[in-house]
């Protein structure tokens, strides 16, 4: 995981796009292996343009998700974003916005609840690249291995198709150091809320056996057959029926979603999220999105608070080794 300091990749290196007209299946490649495939706010902004650039395409019928690297990605490039909670005088949020800081926007000071309700509620619009696949009307496959947390395991939520290697963890480490993320109502929905009401009070994550019998996962193969298995269901939906008709039936699917909220359930997720700054700890023992966690180094923060839990309820795949 990179440093708040550090020099980051560009957008255009971290997300890479590529297209087959010949089978109509569009690739995007999350291209950041030393930092977990950490997505920078300005490559996830890429990605919601990629993902409706794949859209208009005719050249696109199938859009396939991976990542470089052991893992699809462990969530969003939070070190970028420590400057929202600690004294950093410097750090401006209008980036989120796609707002450059010559321009002239004055953003809502820190204390107010519009400092943060901006953010939350912006997750709910595909062009933060949060929900980005929701409204995508062709068929998306995510390729999943190793970590899918935060960022990537909502796009595991919002796809149509997850093809899943056998040591894949499903879940979001902002169930353990905040207590909810962006979204939940959709994990719910696809999880079934029993399950997903285990995973946010438990912080574990999922194995890729347990989300394939909770009907999340469509199959799950050794990691060797991952990209064999994911080009077998992309060949065969671009083989099916045409362009016109898998846009008809996405139409379907898009109104059965919002039949059961899914658009207003982001709205709701932003608003619970804007409460963090009310959120009062229990004791030192528990982790929080605060200045002292990210002076420790949020991935530190994390592992320290991993090793609370029992080995196979732990985060990180070596801790999960230890006894």
């Amino acid at each position: 995981m990179a440093t708040s300091t550090e020099p980051r990749p560009s957008a255009e290196e971290i997300v890479l796009y590529e297209k087959d007209p010949a089978t109509k299946i569009a690739t995007i490649t999350l291209n950041r292996p030393d930092a977990l495939n950490a997505p920078t706010i300005a490559a996830r902004q890429r990605f919601a343009d990629l993902v409706t650039r794949a859209n208009v395409d005719d050249d696109v019928k199938v859009l396939i998700v991976r990542g470089i690297g052991k893992h699809l990605g462990s969530g969003a490039d939070l070190p970028e974003m420590d400057g929202m909670w600690n004294e950093d005088p410097d750090y401006s949020c209008l980036p989120e916005f796609r707002i450059g800081e010559e321009e002239d926007v004055n953003y809502p000071p820190k204390g107010s609840f519009r400092y943060l309700a901006n953010i939350t509620n912006l997750y709910a619009n595909s062009n933060a690249g949060l929900r980005s696949l929701q409204d995508f009307k062709k068929i998306s496959i995510v390729e999943c291995k190793g970590y899918c947390y935060g960022w990537h395991f909502y796009q595991c939520a919002d796809a149509d198709i997850i093809v899943s290697s056998d040591d894949a963890l499903f879940g979001h480490s902002a169930f353990r150091y905040v207590g909810w993320a962006a979204r939940m109502w959709q994990w719910a929905l696809m999880m079934g809320l029993r399950p997903f009401m285990e995973m946010v009070f438990t912080g574990r994550p999922f194995t890729a056996q347990e989300m394939k019998e909770l009907h999340f996962v469509n199959s799950v193969v050794p990691r060797e057959k991952l990209e064999e298995e994911t080009m077998k269901y992309a060949l065969a939906c671009a083989r099916n029926r045409p362009v016109d008709t898998v846009v008809m039936q996405k139409m379907f699917f898009e109104v059965f979603k919002q039949q059961q909220g899914e658009y207003m359930g982001s709205i709701m997720a932003g608003w619970l999220e804007s409460m963090l700054p009310m959120v009062k700890p229990d004791e030192d023992t528990s982790i929080g999105v605060d200045a002292e966690t990210f002076e420790k180094g949020l991935a530190n923060a994390v592992k320290d608070n991993d090793r609370q839990f029992p080995p196979d309820w732990r985060l990180s795949m070596k801790g999960r080794k230890e006894t």
